[in-house]
């Protein structure tokens, strides 16, 4: 639907935006199984890559600037469309090496992986770090954090992703759909749980170490639960970070961590992207071109 112009407050800047990538959150919040932004109508979308078009008093870029980032979530945002409005703090420069359409991918997916191995686990050299769902589009950039920084980890796929998940600098991949990790894998200093898997996840982790989930996060019982083990419990609920994002940038443009887009479709077949992610068979991310 055609909408006004989003008005700048001071700080802001309005980003016209190149591509939005599509995530988990924004199907479920769109289907009503997460009720976050209340009763329709609304907008979805958080992640955007785009151009600085006008810039408010304070704001931190200029008209020009190339720019992508996570804005207002878990309010809404509205990334799905041709502009958007945000503090200037919550989007960052955009990677030189990086595409709109690659930058857009980034956002939720990286920050959530980020916030949660550097910021809550404090993932450093010789660290075993167990991801789940190592092929999705969180656990893809969980993977190429964790090994910058002196990891070695194992990663939990399926078997035609194998190879892939090797290729992004995964030290072991098992096929959780054949082997009960449990079995094969232990002493491990952190698990960053994508699947809520919380309880099982446990079993692996030595003492001291630390479960990151970015599902359970609000779990009491499985808190207390990991407290009473002796290990660690960080539950991670993500949040705009611009200096993250320029952390992250400072990666990609270093050769040390890319995003894999699975598809790329128009704004205006936003549905037919959301069926994609909705299917839960996508290597990456799903991004929507803005034109």
């Amino acid at each position: 639907m055609e909408v006004e112009k989003p008005e700048l407050l001071s700080g802001e800047v309005l980003v016209r935006v190149r591509a939005s990538a599509v995530n988990p959150v924004d199907v479920a919040v769109r289907s009503g199984t997460f009720r976050l932004l209340g009763e329709p109508p609304f907008g979805v979308g958080w992640d955007i890559s785009g151009v600085v078009e006008a810039a408010g008093p304070g704001a931190r870029y200029e008209i020009g600037d190339e720019v992508y980032g996570m804005p207002f979530f878990p309010r809404a945002a509205t990334g799905y469309a041709e502009y958007v409005a945000t503090p200037s703090r919550q989007v960052a420069r955009k990677p030189k090496s990086l595409s709109h359409v690659e930058a857009a991918a980034l956002p939720l997916a990286v920050l959530t992986a980020w916030q949660g191995l550097v910021d809550k686990a404090g993932v450093g050299e010789g660290d075993r770090v167990l991801i789940h769902r190592a092929a999705g589009g969180v656990g893809h950039l969980a993977v190429q954090i964790a090994k910058p920084r002196g990891a070695y980890v194992i990663a939990l796929a399926s078997a035609a992703k194998h190879d892939y998940v090797k290729s992004l600098g995964a030290d072991e991949v098992i096929d959780y759909r054949t082997t009960d990790f449990t079995a094969v894998v232990k002493d491990v200093d952190i698990v960053f749980d994508s699947v809520a898997d919380g309880a099982r996840s446990l079993r692996v982790l030595k003492p001291g170490g630390v479960l990151v989930t970015i599902l359970e996060h609000v779990n009491p019982e499985l808190e207390r639960t990991v407290k009473e083990a002796g290990r660690r419990f960080a539950g991670v609920s993500v949040e705009p970070d611009y200096w993250a994002l320029e952390q992250i940038a400072e990666l990609v443009d270093a050769g040390k961590l890319r995003p894999t887009v699975a598809e790329t479709l128009p704004l205006s077949e936003a549905g037919k992207a959301h069926e994609i992610v909705a299917s839960g068979q996508t290597v990456g991310k799903v991004v929507l071109t803005v034109e």
